[in-house]
């Protein structure tokens, strides 16, 4: 699939840079691009977002939008880098190395799956681009550096559990990543399906903590020597 910028013509004359003020904050401007640039793309795609309906919301121009970013698909990239890095950076908060690898890999979970359930802006936005094939995520090393965090604390935690005969020996860190995301993921990208099809209420607290505890011991399980 090919994407057409909207900025696909250079303008003639170079974007002036905005004029400084005591109350200019680019730090602040670009965040707040990025959180309605959340909102367009999850609502309209990558192919449907406007820039003008991001500059609307946040009462600025196309023109500084541009500034900032430089192109709507730029603007995508830097979406996807805030989103990966937001969980992967609460990740690191957890202090998983400071806790016993059972209960490493339980507060993983749980973090997991709550920050999908919570987070629905970022299980749709990773949707769309698996319909782009990853088109994006490939132009950004800063998304692939951030993610191999996870899978060096996660080895870490299947190494001491297996030296302590808890977990088996020779598990692969990506492939327990990719179980716990499997089964956190799925639950939100596909709830409405799910949900209509085997009538079933899944954003319903009790039914929410039944499948945060099912997951945790199904991992464990899993792990287990």
């Amino acid at each position: 699939m090919t994407i057409i910028s909207e900025l696909s013509v250079a303008p003639e004359k170079p974007i002036a840079e905005p004029r400084k003020s005591r109350k200019n904050n680019p730090e602040k401007t670009r965040e707040n691009i990025l959180q309605e640039a959340i909102v367009e793309f999850v609502q309209q795609g990558l192919s449907g977002a406007r820039v003008d309906a991001i500059a609307e919301r946040i009462h600025t121009s196309k023109r500084m939008i541009y500034y900032y970013f430089g192109s709507k698909e730029q603007l995508y990239v830097e979406v996807l880098e805030k989103l990966y890095g937001d969980i992967r950076s609460t990740e690191n908060r957890l202090h998983l190395a400071e806790l016993a690898p059972v209960e490493a890999i339980r507060r993983l979970v749980e973090f997991t799956f709550d920050h999908h359930d919570r987070n629905v802006d970022f299980v749709r936005i990773v949707c769309i681009e698996n319909i782009h094939n990853a088109e994006y995520v490939k132009r950004s090393d800063a998304i692939k550096a951030m993610n191999n965090t996870i899978l060096d604390s996660l080895g870490e935690i299947l190494r001491r559990g297996a030296a302590e005969g808890i977990f088996r020996t020779g598990l692969d860190p990506l492939d327990v990543h990719l179980l716990i995301s499997s089964f956190c993921f799925y639950r939100v990208s596909n709830r409405h399906t799910f949900s209509e099809i085997f009538q079933i209420d899944l954003p319903d607290e009790s039914i929410k903590q039944r499948h945060r505890e099912m997951i945790c011991e199904s991992v464990l399980r899993y792990l287990q020597a």
